[in-house]
């Protein structure tokens, strides 16, 4: 496999037995490649372009492994729905840590792949629908510029699974800067053995944060750096009506990157409570609540970190507090930039709070879709909608337009703004579910179509009218987490 440069230097297989298991992916029967990225492959300096698809489907089924590659599963812990639990890859092998000519270092895993230690009673394999979902939503994601987990390739592996129904077997290849969890430092630590805390303290600083490497409190710079990143990621999700569905610990990535792609979907029309999730009855992870649940993990994170912040276990305790009570402020001046950006406007004005929350409450009452409205503000709308001639409305436009001429704005410099934070596509529900069933039943026509269109989000592109419509799926539309 030399022709296809894996270039493996596996950092992780050589921390402590305690944080992983060495483990292979258990064979499958008759693997067969359904889905190759290669734009992916391309910016990992991979070539697939000699192999044949039996042979690649042997590959990323798991059942010919690459030179250099060291499996493992990984130790992790999580507060799942705000219950502590032990875990660890239940269905996952992490194959090797592949570098770039840049070098950039990216996992590899297998999701999928068979039991593990950490599989509890699971049959340690996924299904192709989940497996698909994940492909289509993380490479949407890339492209909508929201730092995420990415997707290499799907294999049906010719066994079936047993869920509510019987479903095909199927193995995603998931590319990560790194698979480091909240709920990796939440193990280490409830194993109460310090050394181990600071190895991977130091593991996490040297491989994503290398910048703080001789900081006098490197622990407390980790933790102001990560609540910068996790402002930034959910501030993009709230941007584009991403709900991620399960925010447990455990899903939470240390390298500031979407991580499992379960239950997700995107909002159609705006409604700050919106749930997709089968098992969140409670609304937990809705979309509104996805910045507190960020704060939450964060403090959960933080929990882990102080005995390292201060050697006075109450000065430490005080200093975490009052550092993790600095993530609303943060959170919030992101997130009116990230609306002011969404709207066209430059500069601040005081006014600017009100002006965008008049518009969502309006967007709320009247059930409008979200991503269509700002769609039709830069007048690229996919159809004229009665709904935007309310008075309501109307009058809330005069007040924008207004605020548009302030601090020398040019009708170019706030439409390039509005067209660059304003996807002209999202995977809408009812597509993907179109796509998922298509391919279930041997169509990858649809989902071939889907990835295409998703490749250019904010771009007006031919054909896409299908493609803008909000679901007629609404409310009811419900999501699986496919374990």
């Amino acid at each position: 496999m030399s022709k296809i440069n894996w270039n493996f230097k596996n950092t992780y297989f050589n921390l402590p037995e305690s944080f992983k298991e060495d483990v292979n992916p258990v064979p499958v029967k008759n693997p067969d490649l359904v889905v190759l990225n290669e734009s992916l492959a391309s910016e990992l300096n991979l070539d697939f372009s000699k192999i044949d698809k039996k042979e690649l489907s042997k590959i990323f089924s798991g059942n010919v492994l690459p030179n250099g590659s060291n499996s493992i599963a990984q130790a992790y812990a999580g507060h799942q729905f705000g219950h502590f639990t032990m875990l660890g890859d239940g269905r996952a092998v992490l194959i090797g840590e592949h570098t770039t000519r840049a070098n950039k270092k990216y996992d590899i895993q297998f999701k999928g792949s068979g039991k593990t230690a950490f599989s509890r009673n699971g049959d340690g394999r996924a299904a192709l629908g989940p497996m698909l979902r994940e492909y289509i939503i993380s490479e949407a994601m890339s492209a909508l510029n929201i730092p995420t987990t990415r997707s290499l390739a799907v294999v049906k592996t010719g066994e079936n699974i047993q869920r509510e129904k019987i479903l095909q077997g199927a193995i995603l290849t998931r590319v990560a800067s790194s698979h480091i969890r909240v709920g990796t430092f939440q193990y280490i630590a409830a194993r109460q053995k310090e050394d181990e805390l600071q190895t991977l303290l130091d593991y996490t600083i040297d491989r994503h944060y290398p910048e703080i490497k001789n900081s006098n409190n490197k622990a407390l710079d980790l933790l102001n750096l990560i609540i910068e990143r996790q402002c930034n990621l959910v501030v993009n999700w709230m941007r584009v009506g991403f709900v991620h569905g399960v925010m447990n610990t455990d899903n939470m990535s240390i390298s500031g990157e979407t991580i499992d792609y379960g239950p997700c979907a995107f909002m159609d029309s705006y409604d700050p409570k919106t749930v997709f999730s089968s098992i969140d009855q409670m609304g937990r992870y809705a979309y509104c609540n996805q910045p507190v649940i960020t704060k939450w993990n964060l403090a959960r994170f933080a929990e882990c970190l102080i005995p390292f912040i201060d050697k006075d276990k109450d000065r430490a305790i005080e200093i975490a507090t009052e550092t993790i009570n600095t993530f609303e402020k943060i959170y919030e001046e992101k997130w009116i930039n990230m609306m002011r950006n969404k709207l066209g406007l430059i500069g601040l004005d005081d006014k600017d709070k009100s002006l965008i929350l008049d518009l969502l409450t309006w967007m709320h009452k009247k059930k409008v879709d979200y991503t269509n409205t700002f769609c039709h503000l830069m007048d690229q709308g996919p159809k004229k909608e009665k709904v935007f001639e309310n008075n309501d409305f109307l009058d809330w436009r005069i007040r924008w337009k207004k605020r548009l001429l302030k601090n020398n704005n040019s009708s170019d410099k706030y439409i390039n703004l509005m067209k660059n934070n304003n996807p002209m596509v999202i995977p809408r529900n009812h597509k993907v579910e179109e796509a998922l069933i298509a391919a279930e039943d041997g169509d990858f026509n649809p989902l071939i179509k889907i990835l295409g269109i998703l490749e250019k989000p904010y771009l007006k592109q031919k054909g896409i009218n299908d493609y803008q419509q909000t679901s007629p799926l609404g409310e009811e539309y419900k999501t699986f987490c496919g374990t």
